[in-house]
């Protein structure tokens, strides 16, 4: 059983920063596509970013060249690196697990994860 939590959200001013950290640990699995979501009020989850085993990156149109997925190997840990916030990307932020993926699908499908994290908000205000 997989297991992820997820840290380091807020509330921050529009143009701030913030890192999410999603530790996970219980995963045996050689290939996984880790991913963070997002879902507003009122709105259907999407699909922020993901990263692969092998490294390779995909991101959402809307975040690209603000945000950046990162993981630590060693340290078990998924990051979001969350830089020019706008009031947009206010969500509850999620860290998810797809197994047995040696590329991450594309789009970055919430249907295809399998374990998730219990979220962490994240407030931008104008």
């Amino acid at each position: 059983q997989v297991q992820l939590v997820e840290s380091g959200g807020g509330s921050v001013q529009a143009e701030g920063s913030l890192r999410l950290s999603c530790a996970t640990s219980g995963s045996r699995y050689s290939y996984v596509c880790m991913g963070w979501f997002r879902q507003a009020p009122g709105k259907e989850r999407e699909g922020v970013a993901s990263i692969a085993s092998d490294g390779r990156l995909s991101y959402a149109d809307s975040v690209k060249g603000r945000f950046t997925i990162s993981k630590d190997n060693a340290k078990n840990t998924l990051y979001l690196q969350m830089n020019s916030l706008k009031p947009e990307d206010t969500a509850m932020y999620y860290c998810a697990v797809a197994p047995g993926w040696v590329r991450c699908p594309v789009p970055i499908d919430p249907r295809r994860y399998d374990y998730w994290g219990q979220g962490t908000q994240v407030t931008v205000s104008s």
